[in-house]
């Protein structure tokens, strides 16, 4: 960063942190905020096609001759430093947000918070969405460790806006502000009800205001709620209709996401045990019979609790993967679902999964595809869906 000029100290920047819930709130910010008039840099990851998703500039992803730019003239100080991926990923955003002149930056931490690439910039406002287990084997096996990793984006004097939060997170991310001076801004300075229903929209009142997002489940409805406070925070002047605004045209692809225009099939990137016990209790509020799954999963997951998070919730359960890529293969995942007492299917094409599942759902037994980013792109060239139209 000192060789780019320190480019992350030219522009105002919200950070974020969280297990679950982190890239849906950013998008809603970027989206508000977008609405208001301010140009606004959006990073986040993983990418679900494109590496180029991951960097964007009022919804446009960073082009392929940007990325050229950027590796051209830094590739010796990369090598030099030993940079790895994502710490090259993060210098190339805030180069490219500064390059592009922007006013604002909702940046999403890669992983944990404290020590994460991310946590370079001097935020005008941090953010921690819900706290869960995740990435234990880096950030640590207990609740505790992992909450106290994420609250390393605290900054001194800066406020910090906080998701609802189990009791322990809470007391540990409050100790960290007290001791930074940060005043805290939480979810339950609102009002919030959420209408629950599975449909085309999550609608919720905040305040006696009635709010919508396109993004689906009542988990939303809370990361919408995140991302309001948020804005009011930043910028007090935004009015409730530029507000719903920004909401309604948020995209934010492969979350509780339709992919079947006649049936109830639905894919969500969901791949820890709170994610997935979060979307499953929308299936079950919403459908009278258990839903067709296909699990995919990364090798560094937690299994065990993954697996008892799913016990019992599907009419069948589907394993696959991908060549070649990071995922488990389906004889390691399909014997340690087994061990847990979960039944499942051996489908190692995925093509042929989602063939399956379209035979059996209807509109009292639905489809859900779920556990991974890396699926993604066979689970769009399936169902024929246009991923980016090049904004996001």
């Amino acid at each position: 960063m000192e060789h780019l000029g320190n480019p992350q100290h030219s522009f105002q920047s919200i950070h974020v942190a969280g297990t679950n819930g982190k890239g849906s709130t950013c998008a809603h910010i970027a989206s508000i905020l977008k609405c208001a008039h301010y140009r606004v840099g959006l990073y986040t990851s993983p990418h679900l096609i494109n590496f180029n998703e991951r960097i964007r500039v009022n919804g446009i992803p960073i082009s392929d001759e940007c990325i050229v730019e950027f590796i051209s003239s830094t590739q010796k100080v990369l090598e030099k430093i030993e940079a790895t991926f994502f710490e090259a990923t993060t210098a190339l955003a805030l180069w490219y947000f500064d390059k592009t002149n922007v006013d604002i930056a909702v940046i999403e931490t890669g992983l944990g918070g404290r020590l994460d690439s991310t946590n370079i910039i001097k935020s005008t406002q941090t953010i921690i969405t819900q706290v869960a287990i995740d990435h234990s084997e880096i950030l640590g096996n207990t609740i505790e460790k992992i909450a106290f990793e994420k609250g390393g984006i605290i900054k001194n004097n800066t406020p910090l806006l906080l998701a609802d939060q189990k009791p322990v997170v809470k007391t540990i991310l409050l100790k960290i502000a007290n001791k930074k001076k940060a005043p805290v801004f939480t979810v339950k300075n609102f009002r919030l009800k959420i209408i629950p229903k599975l449909d085309v929209s999550t609608y919720f009142h905040i305040n006696g205001c009635t709010f919508w997002s396109p993004l689906q489940g009542n988990h939303q409805a809370k990361n919408a709620a995140l991302s309001i406070l948020s804005v009011n925070q930043f910028d007090p002047g935004i009015s409730i209709e530029t507000i719903q605004k920004g909401l309604s045209c948020v995209s934010w692809p492969g979350r509780l996401q339709k992919m079947d225009k006649k049936n109830p099939i639905f894919y969500d990137v969901a791949h820890n045990a709170h994610g997935i016990t979060t979307i499953l209790e929308m299936f079950q509020n919403n459908w009278p019979e258990k839903p067709v799954g296909i699990f995919a999963l990364k090798a560094e997951k937690n299994i065990n609790f993954i697996s008892k998070s799913i016990q019992n919730s599907f009419s069948n359960l589907y394993v696959t993967t991908i060549p070649a890529s990071n995922l488990l293969t389906t004889n390691i995942l399909s014997q340690e679902l087994i061990k847990n007492g979960i039944k499942c299917t051996i489908a190692n094409d995925i093509n042929s999964a989602l063939t399956m599942m379209k035979e059996q759902v209807n509109k009292d037994k639905p489809g859900l595809i779920f556990g991974s980013h890396y699926i993604a792109k066979a689970v769009f060239n399936f169902f024929s869906f246009s991923f980016d139209k090049g904004t996001i």
